[in-house]
């Protein structure tokens, strides 16, 4: 077992990298313009901004998968990548009419979450079994407590992604700012990827496999929380969900950040 990382799956990364990039600056800063630039409609920009939140936490991640690494620092992104890529396959074709056919941004999403899903597994499985389950030299272990917490967060993530992707009549009643169907189920597979990571720490209690990791979950929470302000106005305070929602995300930011000081200072300790 030699810990590395495949060419094949770095050259993956380096592939999806560039579209990441792209498809952060048209939902993020350019978020009111996805009628005119992006694959397909979606209101109310927020919306947007949190799509654009999860590709830039996707950046920081394959970024990591390209560099010399370890495969077990990234091993437990690929699962909710995976599962995150699949889903959104899936929404595209249940929502097919939605999108604006024959645009460029169009063709790229319908070419990257066609091919995605079966990159990412394949690059799973070239990588099967190069981690050797050792801590590194310098590491620190996340108590078991902690570990179920931030798994118990996850499982809530994980759940309440998979019933808007599910169910989505049912968010559009129920969720902090106006959804449509396709919009539902992407937030819900938006949901799903921290769930997916956090449940991969009731089996692994090393910090090494997922401190970079956290750093693009990190990242990403910083963005959702920064849109909610810019966007206040979009966001319907009168339900529940709301308040609910913002809490939520400013708990687990405060939960990871406080996490990754930690562990960090035990690991360079």
């Amino acid at each position: 077992m030699t810990d590395r990382v495949h060419p094949y799956t770095r050259i993956v990364g380096a592939i999806i990298v560039p579209f990441l990039a792209a498809a952060f600056v048209l939902l993020y800063p350019l978020a009111d313009s996805t009628d005119l630039l992006f694959a397909w409609t979606i209101r109310p920009p927020l919306t947007a901004m949190l799509l654009g939140s999860a590709y830039a936490g996707g950046i920081v991640f394959f970024v990591h998968v390209v560099r010399p690494n370890r495969w077990s620092a990234v091993r437990h992104g690929f699962p909710a990548v995976l599962l995150f890529a699949t889903l959104l396959a899936a929404a595209t074709f249940l929502h097919w009419d939605r999108f604006h056919f024959g645009r460029l941004s169009f063709i790229v999403w319908v070419t990257l979450y066609v091919a995605t899903p079966f990159l990412v597994l394949a690059a799973m499985l070239v990588n099967r079994g190069e981690d050797p389950g050792s801590p590194r030299q310098r590491d620190a272990v996340v108590p078991g407590w902690v570990r179920v917490v931030l798994a118990l967060i996850g499982l809530c993530s994980l759940a309440i992604g998979l019933v808007l992707f599910a169910a989505p009549s049912t968010a559009v009643s129920v969720w902090p700012w106006p959804l449509t169907p396709l919009t539902a189920r992407v937030s819900g597979a938006i949901l799903t990827l921290p769930g997916m990571v956090n449940l991969w720490m009731l089996r692994d209690s090393r910090w090494s496999a997922f401190r970079q990791i956290f750093q693009a979950q990190l990242v990403s929470l910083v963005l959702i929380l920064l849109a909610i302000p810019l966007r206040a106005g979009e966001i319907l305070w009168s339900r529940p969900s709301a308040a609910l929602l913002v809490c939520g995300l400013a708990g687990s930011f405060v939960a990871y950040l406080a996490l990754y000081v930690w562990a960090e200072r035990r690991r360079l300790g």
